[in-house]
């Protein structure tokens, strides 16, 4: 049998080997889940491409930006189609706003323009040439982003802005973050142009990461631009700045916008309503509302109460 004091030490010695062993058992929890992540790294980039790309693929050749979708379906299921015989066309430098519920297409719409997707049926055209059958670098060349959610890296501010494009100079970026609207508080920072930023820009607000991100778009110069929601999670003053540098970035572009704001929507040359897998509807904002059909149903349901909660702000106008 065990003394008192042989017992205090045995214990003495478990209770010394504990924080190794749990460490131990915590390293090799997280080798168990890095390996997994590395598996799923390696499986991406062992995928093939997503959309091939044809032996006697062009470069693509922009002057005007017109875009056309001819009888166009789609679904990441083949059997299960997300879209369905879509048809419209936009003249260059047009504004065109894209609207449904939840789950009606929208993006799935802009992924097919950015070809991150073949259609199963159908032809998408940016001046009358099929995007299926040019080089897939020379199409994104011609399309520039801004994502409600932007992402920044953990570099300097000049070298986010400058992303697209690096043989930018800083007179360039300057005059891009200028435009922008964010040039005021890049100067305000510890070191302008060269502070360095967070992962994901997390020392930035969020309105702040939309400038750059519109400064980026404005810096590449590209004769298209696509919109996701790039307003819906700022207030209003903030708003009225990122659409103030919009503006700027929209003119002379054509531009598909994944909207929701009234504000948006009243700037755009044309709207597309998707519903029941296809463009149900299309217009001009009163066009849409004289219609009296699905545009003006989420009109009432979703704008309506808003415009009543804020009648002493006058709402933004297209121009």
């Amino acid at each position: 049998a065990l003394t008192t004091g042989e017992l205090l030490i045995f214990l003495g010695y478990l209770a010394s080997l504990y924080t190794p062993l749990n460490n131990i058992a915590n390293t090799m929890g997280s080798i168990r889940g890095s390996l997994a992540q590395a598996r799923r790294v390696l499986d991406v980039l062992d995928e093939d491409k997503r959309v091939p790309e044809p032996a006697d693929a062009k470069p693509l050749e922009v002057s005007k930006a017109s875009v056309r979708f001819d009888h166009v379906s789609f679904g990441y299921d083949p059997t299960r189609p997300v879209l369905n015989d879509v048809s419209f066309s936009c003249p260059g430098g047009s504004t065109v706003a894209v609207v449904g519920q939840t789950g009606a297409g929208k993006t799935s719409l802009i992924s097919l323009l950015l070809r991150f997707y073949d259609p199963q049926k159908g032809v998408i055209s940016i001046d009358g040439q099929d995007i299926s059958k040019v080089k897939l670098r020379s199409l994104r060349q011609q399309i520039a982003i801004v994502l409600q959610d932007t992402h920044l890296f953990p570099m300097s501010v000049h070298d986010n802005i400058a992303y697209g494009r690096r043989n930018a100079t800083r007179e360039e970026v300057v005059r891009a973050a200028t435009l922008a609207n964010a040039h005021e508080f890049i100067m305000a920072m510890p070191e302008g142009y060269d502070t360095r930023l967070d992962e994901r820009g997390s020392n930035l607000s969020g309105g702040q990461r939309q400038r750059l991100s519109i400064a980026r778009a404005l810096l590449k110069d590209a004769p298209l631009l696509i919109l996701d929601e790039p307003t819906s999670a700022l207030d209003a003053g903030t708003e009225a700045l990122i659409m103030e540098s919009l503006d700027r970035l929209m003119e002379n572009r054509t531009t598909f916008v994944i909207a929701h704001r009234l504000s948006m929507m009243r700037r755009a040359d044309l709207i597309l309503v998707i519903k029941d897998k296809t463009v149900a509807e299309m217009g001009t904002f009163q066009e849409l509302l004289d219609l009296g059909g699905e545009f003006a149903r989420l009109h009432s349901l979703q704008f309506a109460p808003l415009k009543e909660r804020r009648a002493p702000e006058a709402l933004p106008e297209a121009g």
